[in-house]
């Protein structure tokens, strides 16, 4: 697996997740809701920990820096 997620990328997926993780903790999202986007929220962290997007690949997209 080739990185493709940059800095910005990583830390707006780990935010994203963060924010769904509080407003479940707080009640604000409930039901169906809740679970479709703490699957999301579950994806943003993997994809962010190993720095790599599948859904990145066939569009060619890869904002993490060129070495």
């Amino acid at each position: 697996m080739k990185k493709n997620i940059g800095t910005i990328d990583k830390w707006v997926r780990i935010l994203a997740a963060v924010a769904v993780l509080v407003l479940y903790y707080t009640s604000v999202i409930t039901g169906t809701l809740a679970i479709v986007l703490l699957i999301f929220a579950g994806i943003f962290l993997l994809t962010s920990l190993f720095s790599f997007c599948p859904l990145y690949v066939p569009f060619g997209i890869n904002t993490c820096k060129k070495n």
